[in-house]
């Protein structure tokens, strides 16, 4: 429920995405206020608390859930806790905004989802390229029929040398739920499913590979690295992914690679009519006319708001219109269950049935 005029937003994680959220709700000072800010060390939540002058630094996160000034929770902690916060938070009534990827898996995943069917409150998964200017241009002409069938797609984003923290959580399995594919390639996959129409996928043919991670090479700047830990993710995968309508995705990404790349992230949808492209912030719109082929740039505004600031303030408006996100908690399910079904393909070497019962 949400008591007042605005609604009172409550953040789970003080790190880098927590820092996003609080500067992008602090834009929207006039629909929302952030009341309690909390993390696993609270010094810095102390900070961010500071910073952007919010009143309450509750001792855990439980208690966040609970409080009695709080009517949404954003969480960006990492991916392990990521079901049990997100279930506590929806039978204590609260809105819920939660970072990819859904669940550390398709089980922590189901749970979720099934919590969020069995309540009334939003619960919404923060992929903000769904909210980028010219992903957006693109589903406007998808929606019109401009592409026609699409009948394949191709996504993915290639890093040469990006391995996040090695030896932290970000490489550990078991606390990931996996590397490039479940950090990056989530949000390819997610952005692909949307821009195709939301098919419904059915099988998935998968490999993956661990060929810099092990040996320490291919690490990136994002992280601070362990070196007393240890990496048993993979550092590429590469996947089909079959749906229902006879469509086809496939997927390819990486964390470190030896290939000519340009770390941008890419969608290409083909369709019967037209073809839209994705890269690197730029998109195309692609037919044929007269006989020939024709094309057209889709860009962004020069005034354009930014990916971070819409996606914020349609978590709002579905809280007060009672709306269903369009990254709803079925988008974040259906996302685990591809990557689960990629990584069991590639254990063993079979295409995986997605098993929707």
């Amino acid at each position: 429920m949400v008591s007042g005029n605005k609604i009172r937003i409550g953040i789970i994680g003080a790190g880098n995405i927590g820092g996003v959220h609080m500067t992008q709700f602090s834009k929207l000072a006039e629909e929302c206020e952030i009341t309690a800010v909390t993390d696993a060390y609270l010094p810095l939540a102390e900070a961010k608390a500071k910073e952007f002058g919010i009143p309450n630094v509750p001792a855990t996160p439980e208690d966040l859930i609970q409080s009695d000034n709080v009517d949404a929770v954003i969480i960006g902690v990492p991916n392990q806790y990521h079901a049990s916060l997100a279930v506590q938070a929806i039978k204590a009534g609260k809105h819920v905004l939660l970072e990819k990827p859904m669940g550390l898996n398709s089980a922590a995943a189901r749970e979720i989802y099934e919590a969020s069917k069995a309540s009334p409150v939003t619960v919404m998964i923060a992929h903000q390229m769904r909210w980028e200017a010219v992903p957006m241009l693109i589903k406007e002409q998808v929606e019109a029929g401009e592409l026609g069938k699409i009948y394949t797609a191709k996504t993915g984003w290639f890093r040469r040398k990006g391995i996040p923290g090695w030896g932290t959580w970000f490489t550990r399995m078991n606390e990931s739920g996996g590397g490039p594919l479940i950090d990056i390639g989530v949000h390819m996959l997610d952005l692909a499913l949307y821009l195709m129409g939301n098919p419904k996928p059915v099988s998935v043919v998968g490999a993956t590979y661990a060929e810099f991670g092990p040996a320490r090479k291919g690490i990136g700047t994002w992280g601070k690295p362990n070196w007393d830990g240890y990496y048993d993710v993979e550092d590429l995968a590469t996947a089909l992914i079959r749906m229902d309508n006879g469509a086809t995705l496939t997927l390819e990404v990486s964390w470190a690679v030896h290939m000519d790349t340009d770390n941008a992230p890419f969608v290409h949808l083909m369709g019967s009519e037209g073809g839209a492209s994705y890269k690197g912030g730029k998109g195309k719109f692609l037919t044929e006319k007269f006989n020939r082929p024709m094309e057209a740039d889709l860009a962004k505004p020069d005034n354009d708001e930014g990916e971070r600031l819409r996606l914020s303030r349609h978590f709002l408006t579905c809280i007060r219109e009672g709306k269903q996100p369009i990254t709803s908690a079925l988008s974040g399910y259906t996302n685990n269950l591809i990557l689960d079904a990629i990584y069991e393909s590639s254990r063993t070497g079979n295409e995986v049935k997605l098993n929707w019962d």
